[in-house]
């Protein structure tokens, strides 16, 4: 029993907005509702979370690489970006003295020419196909943002049809906890009345029967 009772789920918190108005009508309850809710917000802080919430979602657990980056970009840890040092001629004043420094300078120049190479078709690329990849890719984001659309104005009518059920729930409901309250106090009034008439109704039958023991002792 004690396990059962150890894995029952936390209270949810709900209110009757369109209902109640007795914060409204009396202010002061204000700031003790307030007071309640940070107390037991506070104990359901320090333990588990709501069971309505979702476990941790674990991404990239089949790719290192993009789980550290992933890490990294938690942390606010600097991007160890690449290395474009050996796309830079260095000049030098001084010309190679050793078949190493020939060897390295000719690399050097390898490599910057190779690069110019690449930068040279990728702008030829850019002129002859960037203007009809350009066109599509805004196509494609205007897409994407009218599907946006769509969806939050589905969202807000599922919004406004949530709250106008809430709404209409809660008024019938609060008219039935009226009728039930009014219904409550007549109760607890007519037991008040049987109560006093009650209490009356002893005190005469005291009063007659200390009457019938005067006459009693008197004849």
């Amino acid at each position: 029993m004690a396990s059962d009772a150890s894995q029952d789920p936390p209270p949810l918190f709900d209110s009757l907005p369109y209902y109640d108005n007795d914060l409204e009508t009396h202010p002061i309850l204000r700031e003790k509702v307030q007071h309640e809710l940070a107390v037991e917000t506070q104990k359901l802080q320090q333990e588990s979370l709501h069971p309505r919430v979702p476990p941790a979602v674990e991404i990239f657990t089949n790719n290192p690489i993009l789980a550290a980056e992933l890490k990294r970009v938690e942390a606010r840890q600097p991007l160890a970006a690449i290395d474009t040092s050996r796309y830079q001629l260095t000049p030098s004043s001084n010309a190679p003295t050793s078949d190493e420094e020939w060897k390295a300078a000719l690399d050097n120049a390898q490599v910057q020419l190779e690069h110019q190479r690449i930068r040279h078709s990728n702008l030829a690329l850019l002129q002859q196909y960037g203007n009809n990849a350009w066109r599509i890719h805004n196509y494609l984001l205007e897409a994407d943002a009218k599907k946006a659309e769509a969806l939050l104005e589905e969202l807000k009518e599922q919004t406004t049809s949530l709250n106008r059920d809430r709404k209409n729930t809660q008024t019938r409901l609060g008219n039935q906890l009226t009728s039930l309250e009014s219904r409550w106090t007549e109760l607890i009034s007519s037991i008040l009345q049987i109560e006093l008439a009650n209490v009356a109704l002893e005190v005469e039958i005291s009063q007659l029967n200390k009457r019938e023991t005067e006459l009693a002792s008197a004849l």
